[in-house]
């Protein structure tokens, strides 16, 4: 067998199954969460409900309830949550014409199948969700190549068929899984074989970024990396200090392929600003592990801007979410400026404090409006100024090599010849420093 036979024509596909365009449903869906610690667990988790209908309206559905349920007796291995609320919901189903019920937690293959058996309609979890959401919105090849490899992960122990034609049916807002969806066999072999073709693609698509990396650091601009959680003003601080036009909508994960942009600060120095897909909580560890490669060359960036939403009632969870997140992903985490953004609509000032302090080099700024950017630019350069040392060297002719490797590694003052020598007053990275040691004048 060949990787081809996976394709099949979608055509042919809907004859055979009768899904044909003017059949596309509206998905109108039940959110679930779950929380503990009686009735004060109640408000986060209503707070958490609000986030997934977010994920919901981004992926194309309406919501037309949501259930926060208590945990009192700890989850039930067969549905997730007990008996009587596997009844409520499905009451809530036959009396709101629910046909997809979300959770905000990730369930497993069994109680994914047994739920939709006992409710009759198509059950996905937070996982689901924001893989689908990834697989609408990703656009360059690599985004595609993370999100197959994420998605077929996921999929392989739920064994049903990958691609959304055939284990979905359409309409307009994603997919909806019926009652008559089908549920193919998958052959574990190929499955495999199609897993590490994608590996092999993707090694190759690394093999590109790391040549441009390699260019990038071979001219020696500085680059800064715009991250925090998803929805926060990440696009609008890019289009705003660039003057670009990354798409902004009020949207979870409305961008998730890195943009570049270059931006001249104050004093003149030229800088890389990279927009970063937004992190979330609960972030599927398949995506984490997707998307490494693909956030790779931002996060290992000399300047890290973490951008916080700080008019979010959940701002301090959403700030944390994004630190834990770029330990795990390995992110510079020495080089950290933290930018409280949207601050025109807070209405907490405490709130804004309580973030001064707990994260140092802060900026307080409305990306929208355009305040607060002095601060945010004086720090943006105090942190290169502290990577950089300003030496004057005094080199022999006859190691022209070294003058050379200054000129591509640094920034040059001025530069004169005195005798054999030649003095030259720069401004070097502390890591290159090594380089001319001993060449170093008083």
């Amino acid at each position: 067998m060949h990787d081809d036979e996976f394709e099949v024509d979608e055509e042919e596909f809907e004859e055979t199954h009768g899904i044909e365009d003017g059949e596309e449903k509206e998905a109108t869906s039940l959110l679930v969460g779950v929380y503990t610690g009686g009735e004060r667990g109640r408000p986060l988790c209503e707070e958490h409900l609000n986030e997934l209908e977010a994920l919901a309206d981004t992926f194309g559905c309406s919501v037309g309830q949501k259930l926060a349920v208590p945990l009192r007796g700890g989850l039930d291995a067969a549905t997730f949550i007990t008996k009587g609320k596997v009844e409520e919901i499905k009451e809530l189903i036959e009396q709101g014409n629910i046909n997809l019920v979300i959770f905000d937690d990730e369930i497993t293959p069994a109680q994914q199948r047994n739920l939709e058996k006992l409710f009759k309609v198509a059950v996905m979890d937070r996982t689901e969700l924001i893989l689908e959401i990834f697989y609408q919105r990703a656009e360059t090849k690599e985004a595609k190549l993370q999100i197959d490899l994420a998605r077929i992960k996921y999929e392989f122990p739920r064994l049903k068929r990958l691609w959304s034609h055939f284990s979905r049916q359409r309409h307009s807002g994603g997919y909806l899984k019926g009652e008559g969806e089908k549920q193919l066999e998958i052959d574990k072999r190929l499955l495999k074989k199609r897993l590490q073709k994608l590996r092999n693609e993707l090694e190759e698509v690394k093999k590109v970024r790391r040549t441009q990396r390699q260019q990038r650091e071979r001219s020696h601009i500085s680059t800064f990396a715009i991250v925090g959680y998803t929805n926060v003003g990440k696009s609008t601080l890019l289009n705003t200090l660039t003057a670009s036009d990354v798409l902004v909508e009020d949207k979870l994960f409305a961008t998730l392929d890195p943009t570049t942009r270059k931006f001249t600060l104050p004093d003149n120095q030229q800088v890389l600003l990279t927009d970063t897909v937004g992190f979330i909580r609960k972030i599927p560890h398949t995506l984490v592990a997707a998307f490494r490669s693909t956030l790779e060359s931002a996060l290992h960036d000399d300047v890290i801007l973490h951008l916080i939403d700080a008019s979010h009632p959940l701002c301090l969870e959403q700030a944390e979410t994004t630190r834990k997140l770029l330990h795990e992903l390995n992110g510079n985490e020495d080089s950290i400026i933290t930018v409280l953004n949207k601050c025109d609509l807070c209405e907490d000032d405490a709130m804004i404090n309580r973030l001064k302090i707990r994260y140092p080099k802060t900026a307080v700024i409305s990306a929208t409006n355009q305040t607060g950017f002095d601060e945010l630019m004086q720090l943006m350069m105090k942190e290169l100024s502290e990577k950089k040392s300003k030496v004057k060297l005094k080199i022999p002719q006859s190691r022209y090599d070294l003058v050379a490797l200054l000129r591509e590694r640094a920034n040059v003052l001025y530069e004169e010849y005195e005798d054999n020598d030649v003095v030259i007053l720069a401004e070097l990275p502390k890591t290159d420093l090594y380089h001319f040691e001993s060449y170093v004048v008083e």
